[in-house]
């Protein structure tokens, strides 16, 4: 059995919820083909395995900011709040669902978080690099005053875009 799960689609499935990056147990159920029900169940029978840095259930306020912000992809009762699963604890996923698809699963899973790791690793480098730009620039403002109202514009764009706030850029002549 082959399981092909391109990244940007297991991508577009992590979430930042407090301040960590993780899956929920609908989407990871998902991925791995078997009922959300099923995979909470092997996760209660091995609670051992999934320490609160590993696992824990969002609150009802959590569950109803993913419901809203998603645009109801996640239509479940809110009795029912969805267990999130850091990077570790998708790796001890893998110790409980034993089946092809699902080691396939897990592997492309901790692919996409390693890739997600690294870009962030790089916009953070970028950060660093144009704070220093700027800094430089505004050392020896003199040399760059003729043009600093468009040099300022083109940093306040960048962070912007680096922010991930799409607003149009352009310059105003």
């Amino acid at each position: 059995m082959s399981v092909a799960l391109p990244l940007e689609r297991i991508q577009r499935k992590i979430f930042f919820i407090r301040s960590q990056k993780v899956m929920l147990d609908v989407d990871l159920a998902e991925l791995y083909g078997v009922p959300t029900k099923r995979l909470n169940e092997q996760v209660r029978r091995n609670r051992l395995r999934f320490p609160a840095d590993f696992m824990f259930q969002l609150t009802y306020k959590e569950a109803e900011e993913m419901r809203s912000n998603i645009g109801g992809t996640h239509k479940r009762n809110i009795r029912h709040r969805p267990l999130a699963f850091s990077e570790h604890g998708v790796a001890m996923l893998s110790s409980v669902l034993n089946s092809e698809r699902a080691i396939k699963t897990n592997i492309a899973i901790v692919r996409a978080f390693i890739r997600l790791r690294e870009v962030l690793l790089s916009q953070k480098s970028l950060a660093l690099k144009i704070n220093e730009l700027e800094n430089q620039i505004n050392k020896h403002g003199q040399k760059f005053k003729k043009h600093a109202k468009q040099i300022n514009q083109i940093f306040e764009a960048i962070w912007r875009l680096m922010n991930g706030k799409k607003e149009p850029i352009g310059f105003k002549t």
